[in-house]
């Protein structure tokens, strides 16, 4: 039991590289972890995050959909927080919170439209990637990656959403608290399982107004008293630390600042605490035992949290507490998918709730001011309101000679035009700031281009059309939509997903954002000789936005000799970067540099 607290507690907390690598992948397997009825996905985020998404085959839309969120523990990968039955050469951690078991127990409870999302962290340590990050962007990217998985699953308006997380797990539901000024009315589950070491008196506020924003909102937190627990012969927590004293905190808080008054009784062993719509339980341990994986897996922890204070299961007797009621429903194990990148969206285009047109949409911002502008611009490319024609994405290929005398081929894929909103018959070409195309690209698995691969494009061009400059109202919509409508007329007939350049300046990604980090980089917009209007410029601020800026969206994933490559790795390296930049190697990936999310 030493062992298995000392990996799982302290197992990946060590210091990471941290690489800015964004994969996603949708497969749907079939395993012996997985039910017949059971479809899995697994999508990896950035930065170094993987979603593994385990969901019923069918899942109606028109019904309750329960969608819970599960912040893995220190040092445990997701095929064993999911558990499986035990057999020779298989590690211990498999059989020690066995969350797809429980799972499956809550939907035979009633709750069949449940999905499951189970968060990894690089390195297997959330507080490693939020420290690593930097709190404030990990804290913005937390809060946008559950609203990209929310999204994933089709976001139906019927949807109620847990966020539940065991050990250092907490540190992603802290981070979700972090991140904004109030929690979402969509979150109607809070569960902490032994993983609420961080609470501090400044997320007392936005979880007392989220509580008091809904009846239906409910927070449950799993404790011990570890304050004595020893290992090796040393106490494992500090004087300040543990979660007992971090589950006091919270209490007192309630208590002396929110005036909430806690029933108090005991339960399974536990002593619990119970207010309207909080469940507090914390195990006594007068042993002194480590409880710390015990509680979920062994104790029911986590199905109880689930359950509490629902109707039909308050009116009988709770599992908290051994045995074990999940065991017919664990199963074999499970080998994860390869991960690819995510479906942007496709929206209805008829009926109610159809997905505004491109020319109603310019009607729409026209007399916006600039924030609200690119907030709308952005709501339209996330829900994925786009042409489909820019679904179909063209290869271009370039090669290069590295230092070393050696050449390299490098393909990747590239939209065959700008991002626009609206549909294949109704689109308008849309100018956006960087922050507004970096939120894009990073949802779904892009890039956007350097200098020297916006020349590439350029080459690799089906049809190579003249630019058109315009010199009045650079930056009203109008004028987005007038240079939109010259471009259509120049392009005429000729097939949508033809490799198109030469009609706008690109937003880049370069060295010389570093230079003053609230500019935005464009490029570009080449004559047909080859010669671009546009050198490489950073002076303009990051949110100055006019009718010839242009947004390409590069795939992340690229092929170097034949090698499957993310643009980061390439970007970076010290000789394979002269295949994508002609600057040196990339120290600033991203268009939006001071951008949190």
């Amino acid at each position: 039991m030493r062992n298995r607290f000392r990996q799982s507690v302290f197992a990946g907390v060590l210091t990471a590289v941290f690489a800015y690598v964004l994969v996603i992948a949708l497969a749907s397997v079939s395993s012996a972890q997985t039910q017949p009825s059971e479809s899995l996905r697994v999508l990896a985020l950035e930065p170094g995050v993987k979603a593994t998404v385990v969901a019923p085959t069918r899942v109606d839309h028109r019904a309750p959909v329960e969608l819970i969120l599960y912040a893995l523990p220190n040092g445990n990968t997701t095929e064993e927080t999911m558990g499986r039955t035990m057999a020779d050469r298989v590690g211990w951690r498999f059989d020690i919170q066995h969350i797809a078991a429980q799972t499956r127990a809550f939907r035979a409870r009633g709750y069949a439209q449940t999905v499951l999302v189970y968060l990894e962290a690089d390195r297997l340590s959330w507080p490693e990637w939020r420290r690593t990050l930097g709190y404030p962007r990990a804290n913005a990217r937390i809060v946008a990656l559950v609203d990209e998985l929310r999204r994933a699953i089709g976001n139906p308006p019927t949807l109620s959403v847990t966020l539940a997380s065991h050990s250092g797990g907490g540190s992603f539901a802290f981070g979700f608290i972090e991140g904004q000024t109030d929690l979402p009315a969509w979150l109607d589950r809070l569960v902490f399982l032994d993983s609420d070491y961080n609470f501090a008196a400044v997320h007392g506020p936005p979880l007392a107004r989220w509580l008091r924003a809904a009846s239906r909102h409910r927070l449950v937190v799993l404790a011990y008293d570890d304050r004595e627990i020893m290992l090796d012969g040393k106490k494992v927590v500090s004087d300040s630390g543990g979660t007992w004293r971090a589950t006091r905190r919270l209490r007192d808080y309630f208590v002396h600042t929110e005036g909430v008054t806690f029933a108090d009784d005991t339960v399974a062993g536990f002593e619990r605490a119970r207010a309207p719509q909080m469940e507090l339980l914390v195990h006594p341990n007068t042993q002194n035992r480590i409880l710390h994986t015990e509680m979920i897996g062994e104790m029911n922890g986590y199905l109880h949290a689930l359950l509490v204070g629902r109707a039909s299961y308050d009116a009988g007797p709770p599992l908290l507490g051994a045995p074990r009621a999940y065991t017919a429903q664990v199963r074999g194990g499970v080998v994860l998918p390869p991960a690819q990148p995510p479906a942007i969206p496709t929206p209805s285009r008829r009926g109610a709730g159809a997905a505004i047109g491109g020319r109603a949409f310019m009607a729409s911002i026209d007399s916006l001011v600039r924030e609200p502008r690119e907030q709308a611009v952005q709501r339209e490319l996330l829900n994925g309101n786009i042409p489909d024609f820019l679904r179909a994405l063209r290869t271009v290929r370039d090669s290069a000679t590295t230092a070393d005398g050696r050449l390299h081929a490098i393909e990747y894929d590239v939209m065959p035009d700008y991002l626009a909103v609206g549909s294949n018959d109704d689109f308008v070409r849309m100018p956006m700031t960087p922050r507004t195309a970096q939120a894009f690209a990073t949802a779904y698995g892009f890039v956007l281009p350097t200098r020297r691969m916006v020349d590439a494009i350029w080459r690799a061009a089906d049809d190579q059309l003249n630019p058109q400059p315009l010199t009045e109202w650079r930056e009203a919509s109008a004028t987005f939509q007038q240079h939109h409508q010259l471009i259509e007329a120049q392009r005429g007939a000729r097939d949508r997903t033809r490799l198109v350049a030469g009609i706008k300046k690109d937003v880049v990604v370069s060295n010389r954002l570093l230079e003053r980090a609230d500019r935005v980089a464009i490029y570009g917009w080449h004559y047909q000789t080859g010669r671009p209007i546009q050198p490489l410029y950073v002076g303009h601020v990051d949110w100055y936005v006019d009718y010839s800026h242009g947004v390409r969206m590069v795939r992340r994933s690229m092929r170097v000799d034949g090698v499957s490559m993310t643009f980061e790795q390439i970007a970076t390296h010290p000789e394979l970067h002269v295949l994508v930049s002609d600057e040196g190697p990339l120290q600033t990936p991203r268009a939006d540099r001071q951008n949190p999310a």
